[in-house]
């Protein structure tokens, strides 16, 4: 490979104002279709241009790319850098099928980031994993409160969307994922947060995806709980998935640290008090190739989500894990769980397929798909944009463990 350095002209607000630009389309709390900006790729393939384009000598031919990204560069996923002059076509239906064409980044190239050089080192010179591991454990859809209890108990009505025309689509509903509304709140505690009911098909579906036993390996409702996380010999699982909301100081009432919220001792009984702090992470005894982060918003650009992924991060790879899969925003909840379960279904079917092209593989798989099918198995609307294939970002070491595992 060669070696290439090249000096940005750019400086540190004008990169933010860039990157800011860029992420009102990935995060634009949109509540339809219709609503969701269209990606800029023009600014995308101009900031591409001033970055990597000046050294793409130096990695042109990889496969897999290793971004230490600092500041504002932190808060968005190179996947979805243009390498390409493009200009998207008009919408043709399906809707949003017009991104598929762009040349992203992704098309050729792996990315993984990397919290510093150093660390790339420091993870691959871990130990050899346990053979005996079992595939997969996962935590979602914890409850917060009584009452949250008792409607997990009411039956659930399906609901079939249904295409009658481009304006009725573009007027469909998009699923995202609640993430907690406490900004300005003087007093909040766990009963609080709103529940993420559809993370324990997801759950489900890597755990069905890795073989793992339903019955044994996935916890769910009252059982996704602190106390249950802190009973179980983590260390022999090879993946492991936490669904649910990740906190900062002061999102609560006395919480000094980042953490994961699991479910309240009110719901279950338990003697914890539902937050996986990031001193109680740091205790845990992990073997784990990836930790999944799931649902919670955990490495959002500003403000909690980046300190959630800075603290908690830290802790799960100081406990035991070579990697981390964090999500960027609030996930539209089908197609996170269509690349989540698609991820480690490529690597149950090829052991050696590395986790950074794992992700990869299922990005494109989105991007190229047929997209969401309503009830009646008919197409209503495409995955292409990347605000649907490139919410998570692999943290870590993108690379597989060594041949012993």
């Amino acid at each position: 490979m060669t070696d290439a350095i090249a000096v940005v002209p750019l400086d540190r607000e004008r990169i933010a104002a860039v990157v800011d630009d860029l992420r009102e389309a990935l995060d634009p709390q949109a509540a339809t279709l219709g609503d969701i900006p269209p990606f800029d790729v023009r600014r995308s393939y101009r900031l591409y241009k001033v970055l990597l384009a000046p050294v793409r000598n130096g990695w042109k031919d990889a496969r897999s790319l290793l971004i230490v990204a600092h500041g504002a560069l932190g808060q968005l996923p190179f996947s979805v850098l243009v390498t390409e002059p493009e200009r998207l076509v008009a919408a043709q239906p399906p809707l949003i099928s017009n991104y598929r064409k762009v040349a992203w980044l992704a098309r050729n190239h792996a990315v993984t980031v990397l919290p510093s050089v150093s660390a790339l080192a420091t993870l691959r010179s871990l130990p050899p994993a346990s053979p005996t591991r079992r595939g997969f454990a996962g935590f979602g859809d914890p409850q917060f409160a009584r009452t949250q209890v008792a409607n997990a108990k009411m039956p659930e009505t399906a609901t079939a969307l249904a295409s009658r025309g481009l304006i009725a689509v573009r007027g469909l509903p998009v699923h995202l994922r609640a993430a907690p509304k406490l900004d300005g709140v003087s007093s909040a505690d766990l009963a609080g947060l709103p529940r993420l009911p559809d993370t324990a098909d997801e759950v489900k579906g890597i755990a069905l995806a890795m073989n793992a036993d339903l019955t044994r390996d996935v916890f769910t409702g009252k059982e996704a709980s602190e106390d249950r996380v802190k009973s179980m010999t983590l260390s022999g699982y090879k993946v492991l998935a936490f669904a649910t909301h990740g906190l900062v100081p002061g999102d609560l009432n006395g919480l000094a640290q980042p953490a994961l919220a699991l479910s309240s001792p009110k719901a279950t009984g338990g003697r914890e008090d539902g937050l996986l702090t990031m001193e109680e992470i740091l205790t845990l005894k992990l073997d784990a190739d990836w930790v999944v982060l799931s649902a919670c918003n955990t490495d959002s650009g500003n403000g909690a989500g980046a300190e959630a992924v800075s603290g908690l991060g830290r802790a799960f790879f100081y406990a035991g894990t070579q990697a981390l899969l964090v999500s960027n925003w609030p996930v539209e909840t089908t197609s996170a769980r269509m690349l989540t379960t698609d991820i480690f279904g490529r690597q149950a079917k090829d052991p050696s397929l590395s986790r950074a092209q794992a992700l990869r593989q299922s990005m494109l798989g989105l991007i190229d798909g047929p997209g969401f099918k309503d009830g009646k198995g008919n197409i209503v609307f495409s995955y292409a944009h990347p605000i649907f294939w490139a919410p998570f970002s692999l943290v870590g070491d993108g690379g597989g463990r060594k041949p012993t595992s």
